[in-house]
This record gives structure tokens, C-alpha cells and sequence, in this order.
């Protein structure tokens, strides 16, 4: 599962990034995720991503892209000419990786 999202580089500068989880997510009501609050994405003082998944916690790592991805947005330029065209609103150099198992989070009882 790729979760796109935006973030800020070292210089403050605005960047694209895809978060890529291994795995399955999984809710209790049958509603697709579109536009549904999934966590919270920290990161620690060495740059390490952390991912907030209601009580559990994963470790990730930031990797460059081998080759930038491009988001486009579809517009129909004409509808009688049935002609579309694609728009390049971000490129995405960066992938959040969370590959390993998730860790509990359990509170004081």
C-alpha cells in the first residue's frame, strides 16, 4: 500500500513523499481510506520516520527515489473532441519505507 503525502526537506523547502507500508490495513467499518485520518508521521532527531498507527508504532527509513515519480492531475480539454490532458503538479523523489512489524504501544494499567 503507497500513501502520498507532503513534507518539508532540511532548508524548509516543500517535497513530496510516498509512504510505502507492508502489509495490510485494516478497519473496523467497511469505508475506503480516501481522505480518512490513517496516524501521525514523526520523525526523530536522527531523521528516522516514525509511523502512529492507533497503538502501534512503526520504524521506518527515507530512501531516494532510483527515478522521481510525477504527480498529474487529468483535465478534459474538450469534451467534443474528447481530448485530455495531464498536468504535472509535484515530482516525488522521496519513499518513506515501513517494512518492519509493528510495535505495541501499551499504556500504564
Amino acid at each position: 500500500m503507497a500513501i502520498l503525502i507532503k513534507t518539508t526537506d532540511k532548508e524548509n523547502n516543500s517535497t513530496w513523499a510516498i509512504i510505502e507500508l507492508q502489509g495490510d490495513l485494516k478497519s473496523h467499518s467497511d469505508s475506503p481510506f480516501e481522505g480518512q485520518f490513517i496516524g501521525d508521521l514523526h520523525f526523530t532527531k536522527t531523521g528516522t520516520p516514525l509511523l502512529l498507527i492507533g497503538h502501534h508504532l512503526l520504524h521506518g527509513k527515507e530512501v531516494t527515489l532510483d527515478k522521481p515519480y510525477a504527480l498529474l492531475v487529468k483535465n478534459k480539454v474538450s469534451t467534443k473532441d474528447n481530448q485530455t490532458e495531464y498536468v504535472a503538479k509535484h515530482i516525488i523523489t522521496k519513499k518513506l519505507i515501513f517494512k518492519t512489524r509493528p510495535k505495541p504501544i501499551i499504556g500504564n494499567v
